[in-house]
């Protein structure tokens, strides 16, 4: 798939079918996405892909906490003021079915919207919280190598969603599978075949114009 149309064509799922991902796409994938740019070449990231009786203790155990307070490895935003309050209030008016209340979209997001794969990223703790402060170029690098995935996804067929909600509580996932303390679980990106036929993913979020973000200098 030309790299334009995949970017074009890829979309935030929310909604999957039960049937498996074969590892060996898997592992085709993620081993493509590596040669995303990095700082120095330093390549922060890595990977925990889960799947099968691990995950199903995972989505359990978030499901049993949404009533808690997060917990992430790596803090969300704590506020979202203008204009990023209003991109989400629009997402929230054409992105989601009218019939699904907050209690059973945060379910949902818990249970990773049904995909039967995440795609757990990790970064060494030792190296993003540094004695002079945090290396944010970390992420910056990992983002690379995410949208890569997520690309690379989308042209073999498969469907993805970022999620910040896949890790708020990293204990659940290191007690399912063994990822040690010294790394950040920073994302989880939930992948696999989409269901088309479910509402959730018959709207696509919108983006702000391009002379709205954009400003050009030193051109006649």
């Amino acid at each position: 798939m030309d790299v334009t149309k995949a970017i074009k064509e890829r979309m935030t799922t929310r909604g999957f079918k039960p049937d498996p991902v074969p590892p060996e796409l898997l592992r085709k994938i993620i081993e493509q996405a590596l040669r995303a740019p990095s700082w120095a070449n330093t390549q922060p990231w890595q990977f925990a892909v889960v799947t099968g009786q691990p995950l199903e203790e995972i989505k359990k155990g978030f499901v049993e906490r949404e009533a808690d307070e997060r917990t992430p490895d790596i803090a969300r935003p704590y506020d979202f003021p203008e204009p990023y309050i209003s991109r989400i209030r629009n997402l929230s008016a054409t992105d989601r079915t009218t019939e699904q209340d907050k209690d059973y979209r945060r379910r949902q997001n818990y249970k990773n919207h049904d995909a039967p794969v995440v795609i757990y990223l990790l970064i060494d703790r030792a190296f993003y919280y540094q004695s002079k402060g945090i290396n944010a170029w970390s992420l910056y690098d990992c983002a690379s190598a995410v949208q890569n995935i997520m690309l690379l996804a989308t042209n073999y067929g498969l469907s993805t969603v970022a999620q910040a909600s896949a890790v708020v509580f990293p204990d659940i996932i290191r007690k399912a599978v063994p990822i040690p303390d010294s790394k950040l679980i920073a994302l989880g990106i939930a992948i696999g075949y989409a269901d088309w036929d479910n509402p959730v993913n018959q709207s696509r979020s919108q983006r702000v114009p391009l002379d709205e973000v954009t400003t050009w200098y030193g051109f006649d």
